[in-house]
């Protein structure tokens, strides 16, 4: 497709609220027509997925991070798990800054997907049916940015770090190794390089160390991945402040029969491996929907009791579908039936945290007040001027992975949660959602009491760390480690490839041998009931 003029959009906040999905069924059938003899769901929809990834992955790497095509073919493609297209199946429209992927080869006829960026909420995946003409009708957010030049604002609120000496007992030779440790990693049976882009530790709000890879400086963007869902959570803490969200309370939205429940029965069915449950029943009654006992402490701790989707089939049966298909992520978290009684299994689902991120907006009820609020009431008051939180193409964020931002600013949000939810003499988050969220939760007790609300804790198992560290997770080695006992916050942020998950306890291990030994923590007792206040 040819490189089209730009054409600029106004800020009219306009963001669709009706799901508006685009059917696979339908699609399946244009292929089927298109000279494919019974077309798998399951490899079609696979491709549609890769090619919107890349698609998504390269605007975003473009237009957001800043980075060259050079730079995101051998950093952010190089750590997929899918073979991305050559530069040559590629579209890049630089004016209307957007990229189309697919196209030009012969052994599919699977449609070219299309991302495009825009203002305030980054990069969009769109629909298959959609064209660059569609572009204009994407959300978008045009907030002012924060005033002042952060290079000249004083740390942590801008970037003006002075030069300080370090504490007394604390070793600049074992933080330097720290970083050895954590920059020169190698690869380990036969499994791609980790690759770290930045290391950060502070203490006390000090930045005692900070390291960048080559390509990457302090401002440099890149995807959180599942460090999104302990950001989602922070929201989530914030809105239960300030009354719109209740802990243990049942979601504030319905639950509906979906109409496209049978249809995905019917393509699903296509796959023998895939169990077909035959939701909803003939005699569904919205108001004795089992799905109304999940409360927001059930998803936040990973325990709601919906069918999961993301262990086996998760790009073409669970969440890939909303992050890299046009899919309505809101409507696809909700379309699961409940399988266990909420609260009694722990399952990591990416759908779960965006079913918190739909919970947000049904209780923020105007779609412009849903999409500024993590501006307004999180990430300007804390200083976070370089994190993007991605959406959808119906408005709804996608908080369980697609925020963009770099080590300073997480590094913030740890200070914000040591500060125990206070910044700038202000309260942000109230202080006893800290504590709920480094919480166990009920559901890991037998496991080692390993996961929070939303964050992952030290397990049971690591008695040689301080018990009340706490963590984010996010793939390609995305960690903001968070130390009450020490005072201390520790960031790094990476692109790996394929295999081993970076060993973040360990990396806690050996940046704790630069400070005197603290006395440890220990973490809170599992809550069950009581909401924060």
């Amino acid at each position: 497709m040819p490189s089209q003029s730009c054409t600029c959009a106004g800020a009219t906040g306009n963001v669709p609220l009706s799901p508006g999905i685009f059917t696979l069924a339908i699609l399946l059938s244009a292929l089927s027509a298109a000279g494919q003899q019974s077309p798998s769901y399951h490899s079609s929809t696979a491709e549609i997925i890769e090619r919107g990834g890349q698609a998504l992955a390269v605007c975003n790497g473009l237009f957001v991070s800043g980075r060259t095509l050079d730079q995101i073919y051998a950093g952010e493609l190089r750590a997929e798990r899918f073979a991305p297209l050559p530069p040559s199946r590629m579209v890049i429209d630089q004016q209307r800054r957007a990229v189309a992927v697919g196209g030009g080869g012969a052994r599919t006829p699977v449609p070219v997907m299309r991302a495009a960026y825009r203002e305030g909420v980054g990069c969009v995946v769109m629909a298959p049916h959609q064209t660059f003409d569609d572009i204009d009708s994407l959300p978008e957010l045009r907030l002012l940015a924060q005033s002042g030049d952060p290079s000249a604002i004083p740390w942590p609120d801008g970037d003006l770090v002075p030069k300080t000496a370090l504490r007394a007992g604390v070793r600049r030779p074992a933080l330097d190794q720290a970083g050895r440790w954590t920059f020169e990693r190698v690869s380990h049976g036969g499994h791609a390089k980790q690759v770290t882009l930045s290391l950060l530790i502070m203490q006390r709000g000090q930045i005692l160390y900070e390291r960048y890879a080559p390509g990457i400086n302090m401002r440099t963007r890149t995807r959180t991945y599942s460090t999104a869902k302990s950001i989602g959570s922070t929201l989530v803490g914030i809105a239960v402040g300030q009354g719109l969200l209740q802990l243990d309370a049942p979601l504030p939205f319905d639950w509906p029969p979906d109409e496209l429940n049978e249809m995905h029965s019917r393509v699903k069915s296509r796959d023998p491996k895939v169990r077909v449950d035959g939701w909803p029943p003939a005699n569904y009654e919205r108001a004795a929907d089992p799905r109304r006992r999940i409360t927001l402490r059930h998803v936040l701790n990973m325990s709601s009791g919906l069918y999961p989707v993301d262990n086996e089939y998760n790009d073409v049966y669970g969440s890939g579908l909303s992050y890299f298909a046009g899919w309505s992520s809101a409507h696809g978290a909700r379309d699961r039936g409940l399988v266990r009684e909420p609260g009694t299994v722990w399952d990591y689902e990416n759908n779960d945290a965006l079913l918190l991120a739909f919970a947000l907006r049904s209780a923020l009820k105007e779609p412009r007040a849903y999409l500024e609020f993590p501006r307004r009431a999180l990430l300007d008051r804390v200083g976070m001027r370089n994190t993007v939180a991605g959406a959808d193409r119906f408005g709804d964020f996608v908080m369980s992975s697609q925020v963009y931002t770099n080590a300073r600013d997480l590094a913030r949000l740890g200070q914000l949660y040591l500060q125990r939810g206070v910044w700038g003499g202000q309260r942000v988050l109230p202080e006893s959602w800290v504590d709920f969220v480094r919480s166990p939760a009920p559901a890991t007790a037998r496991f080692g009491n390993f996961y929070g609300g939303q964050w992952w804790l030290v397990p049971d198992e690591r008695s040689d760390l301080p018990q009340d560290a706490y963590t984010t997770a996010g793939s390609q080695g995305q960690y903001l480690i968070v130390v009450p006992s020490y005072d201390l916050v520790v960031v790094r942020r990476g692109l790996d490839g394929p295999g081993p998950a970076f060993p973040v306890w360990d990396l806690l291990g050996e940046v704790l041998k630069a400070f005197p030994v603290a006395k440890g923590g220990s973490k809170p007792v599992a809550q069950t009931a009581a909401a924060p206040r």
